[in-house]
């Protein structure tokens, strides 16, 4: 069984949005509801949402999350490291390797720190990653101090670019692409090397 995913691109920025439905019981999860709630409870109608999942906690990922909380009754799971940097409240607290049920089909979570401390990618199966801020073609997600960077740097060398070439990252920000496409440039910028200090918005070129 696999996941029918929808992403809805939302707001002024724009940010990524994503719907997962599992077809065989009709029961979704909303991915970042950013902005514009009309649109996602568009898109899930006629299915039960039984989860909403927050890649992390930035207010132009959950600027709908009030109103789609409350018309559609379910949960929030999220990193409990966000509640305590951004002051978001949650039902679910969730951390690297968990499995969230989707109807019949499971999502797993990766923690992905850099971006934010309690930054979540998920795996929504068939080579797909839905991975928030935490990668965009060509550069990492921003960092506002130098160990934050550092730790967005062990991220990457540890989990992201140790996902199969045919991996299809789904950013929070611009287009999608997989790993074996991000690679090259990535192994490039860590073979030049950063100066020590290095935060703020990175590209790998």
């Amino acid at each position: 069984m696999s996941l029918k995913l929808i992403q809805l691109t939302v707001g002024p920025w724009p940010m990524n949005g994503f719907i997962l439905i599992c077809e065989e019981s009709a029961a979704s999860a909303i991915i970042d509801p950013g902005a514009e709630p009309e649109r996602f409870l568009e898109a899930v109608e006629g299915t039960r949402v039984s989860k909403i999942i927050l890649t992390h906690a930035h207010p132009d990922h959950i600027g709908a999350l009030a109103e789609i909380k409350q018309t559609t009754g379910a949960r929030v799971f999220m990193h409990p490291a966000e509640r305590e940097q951004f002051g978001v409240d949650h039902d679910v607290s969730i951390h690297g390797g968990d499995n969230l049920r989707v109807g019949d089909c499971r999502v797993r979570t990766i923690h992905t720190p850099g971006h934010t401390t309690g930054m979540i990618s998920l795996d929504i199966g068939e080579d797909r990653m839905i991975v928030g801020d935490t990668l965009f073609v060509n550069g990492p997600g921003r960092t506002w101090s130098a160990k934050d960077f550092e730790t967005t740097m062990r991220t990457m060398q540890n989990i992201v670019f140790r996902w199969p070439d045919k991996t299809r990252f789904y950013p929070g920000h611009g287009e999608s692409a997989t790993i074996g496409e991000e690679r090259p440039r990535f192994e490039a910028f860590v073979a030049r090397g950063w100066e020590r200090g290095t935060q703020g918005d990175v590209s790998w070129e």
